[in-house]
């Protein structure tokens, strides 16, 4: 896989001029690490059963749009083949989500806000092209076990303090004279169901609908990210 993306990004590189190499051995090192800063969108795929009560009420809900939230976290990279490196990277996503309910029997709605602030360890092998002067374009694919440190008690939907992430991403090292920046962009898949249907802490019984009508719910984000080596 790693010679086949190295030659799609580099076939039409061998026509160029080659140019004096910054830092030209920092990908041989054994480890080597760096830090992150970024953005993210989060989302909530819902599958919903149309469940009803005895009333006739039937909610509905959806992202209707994604709000911006930050990272930052600490990159460390260890060094495998010439085209291979596993990456660790422990890393802070601050963020929002605002969840939208339609009652489908008179039309009401309602509004949760979601705040999140989730602590993740992205396990990641990137496989990248050959270097060709000062950039070198990769892909990278892993797993990201997820905690989240905010969950509190929600009138609606009650979220799950753990999830776990698959991932696949892109980005490009640029070679740059005293460090190496690189942008990327990756997107996450959920793979555990986080609305947590075990509500005890809903006194009015009526509340339960909203948990009801949802058999499961899994989160999906896309982050954009900047590294600095």
């Amino acid at each position: 896989m790693a010679a086949i993306f190295s030659f799609v990004f580099t076939s039409d590189a061998e026509a160029q001029t080659r140019k004096v190499m910054n830092r030209p051995y920092i990908d041989q090192r054994l480890f080597h690490y760096g830090f992150l800063a970024g953005v993210h969108l989060q989302d909530i795929e819902l599958q919903q059963n149309g469940y009803t009560d005895e009333n006739g009420n039937q909610w509905y809900a959806e992202v209707p749009n994604y709000e911006p939230g930050f990272s930052v976290g600490i990159l460390g990279e260890f060094y495998l083949t010439q085209n291979l490196g596993l990456r660790i990277i422990p890393t802070m996503h601050f963020g929002t989500k605002n969840v939208i309910f339609r009652n489908e029997l008179n039309g009401d709605r309602q509004t949760q806000t979601i705040k999140s602030t989730y602590f993740s360890v992205p396990i990641n092998v990137k496989f990248a092209a050959e270097r060709f002067n000062n950039y070198r374009p990769y892909i990278v694919a892993g797993v990201n076990p997820v905690l989240d440190l905010t969950v509190k008690k929600q009138k609606q939907y009650l979220l799950t303090n753990t999830d776990f992430y698959l991932e696949l991403g892109l980005g490009c090292d640029f070679y740059l004279p005293f460090f190496k920046f690189i942008p990327e962009v990756k997107f996450l898949y959920g793979l555990s169901n986080v609305v947590n249907k075990k509500r005890s802490d809903i006194t009015d019984v009526s509340e339960l609908i909203f948990t009801q009508s949802v058999d499961k719910a899994r989160s999906k984000m896309i982050v954009f990210t900047f590294y600095f080596e």
